[in-house]
């Protein structure tokens, strides 16, 4: 089984989940979405940015067949680029 981590800033809780959903997977419990093959936990939280800035920074830990997270963590990801990035 393998094992992905990434953050998305700019993304929130729920676009993650819906995003999730999207791409296959159904909502588990809070901060975890699982997939026919995959699994992903989240958590959020608020980083800072500049002197005032803040935004969402949502970390995902994939976890999987190799093969199978190969293509759904570039899916995610281009998904989550147009929320913000």
């Amino acid at each position: 089984m393998a094992r992905v981590e990434r953050s998305f800033r700019g993304i929130s809780e729920r676009l993650t989940v819906r995003y999730l959903e999207r791409l296959g997977g159904e909502f588990a419990e809070e901060g975890v979405v699982e997939g026919p093959e995959w699994s992903a936990r989240f958590s959020a939280e608020t980083v800072g940015i500049g002197p005032s800035l803040t935004l969402t920074e949502v970390t995902i830990v994939f976890e999987g067949d190799e093969a199978v997270l190969e293509d759904l963590v570039p899916a995610f990801a281009k998904k989550a680029m147009r929320a913000g990035g």
